[in-house]
């Protein structure tokens, strides 16, 4: 009988242990977690992502691809509690950084996930390196633990086939015609059929253009993609020193003309100076004759006499300051 009840005592301590004790579970603050019972996740009413603003980025034809069902998000927390045939599922909502060469499937690819390579329109094997920043979706939970097998390796393909559509197809608007300036590197590499300092001017366009392409990556695989940071774009060796030569020989010419521009600046500022001098000095002199001629008329409206009486004093006093003169004797 002792024996029997030893026997009972220790089932019920292991059932205690085993389904009650272990079924105790918290949440920490950058975890969330999701439940199922007999392997199915609870889930929130009929409610598919579809009715989240999530949604918005799918295209239409990806809409019932894509109708996870809405799960029910365990928060941070506990303690919780389980039974026994439910089993809960912990994920990290905590934001993450990866080198976007990073192949999930095989870390030796794209060498050894450093640099990613992309074929240009004009059939150049470029390198791009940067960094990806991606969290878990809490609105998504479903497609991340249940929709999609390995979701990190689908965003990473995902991501890797839209810029290298990206690259492949990137055109640079022509700047505008303008005459007496001189073409651009991007121009003078206009020969080579997709300018290389294109690609690296507009970096940050490239950048937005991946992010906005990028944000249904949550409604599609439960992982939202924070930002991706292209931060070099590595043509073959030949080209790079190619470009190297042309951009040496356009900053040479620019500088050139650049000098010339401030001497032939300088020249007309010396020119406009020498000018306002001459002028200056010509209004010196007239201001005086102006002067005396305002003066003439005003003494003229005094009489008829004035005048004759005014140049015969003038007269007679040059001829007192002159120590000869000569007089026109008349003919007669």
């Amino acid at each position: 009988m002792t024996i029997v009840m030893g026997v009972v005592a220790g089932f019920v301590a292991w059932f205690l242990v085993r389904y009650l004790v272990a079924g105790i579970y918290t949440v920490n603050q950058d975890e969330r977690a999701v439940k199922t019972s007999f392997g199915r996740a609870e889930r929130v009413g009929q409610a598919t992502i579809l009715q989240d603003p999530i949604a918005e980025h799918l295209h239409p034809e990806e809409r019932q691809r894509y109708a996870y069902p809405q799960v029910r998000v365990i928060p941070p927390g506990g303690p919780y509690f389980k039974w026994p045939w439910e089993k809960v599922y912990k994920v990290s909502v905590a934001t993450q950084t990866v080198n976007m060469a990073f192949d999930p499937e095989t870390p030796s690819a794209n060498q050894g996930g450093t640099l990613l390579e992309a074929v240009t329109k004009d059939q150049l094997n470029t390198g791009l390196t940067g960094q990806i920043r991606y969290r878990v979706s809490e609105k998504n939970l479903y497609a991340y633990l249940f929709g999609v097998k390995r979701p990190i390796v689908h965003i990473m393909g995902y991501f890797t086939s839209v810029l290298r559509e990206r690259i492949a197809n990137f055109e640079a608007p022509p700047p505008p015609p303008t005459e007496g300036t001189l073409p651009t590197p991007e121009s003078a590499t206009a020969a080579i059929g997709v300018s290389i300092n294109d690609l690296r001017k507009n970096l940050r366009d490239i950048n937005e253009h991946m992010d906005r392409e990028c944000r249904s990556s949550e409604a599609r695989y439960g992982i939202v993609l924070d930002a991706s940071l292209i931060t070099g774009i590595d043509p073959p060796p030949e080209v790079e020193s190619a470009l190297a030569a042309i951009n040496t020989a356009y900053n040479q010419v620019s500088s050139d003309i650049s000098l010339a521009q401030a001497a032939a600046d300088q020249k007309l500022v010396q020119s406009r100076t020498a000018v306002e001098i001459e002028t200056l000095k010509a209004q010196a002199e007239v201001e005086p004759l102006k002067a005396v001629a305002d003066q003439l008329r005003e003494l003229k409206k005094t009489g008829p006499d004035a005048l004759p009486a005014y140049v015969r004093n003038v007269r007679l006093k040059l001829f007192s300051e002159a120590r000869r003169a000569i007089l026109e004797v008349p003919h007669g």
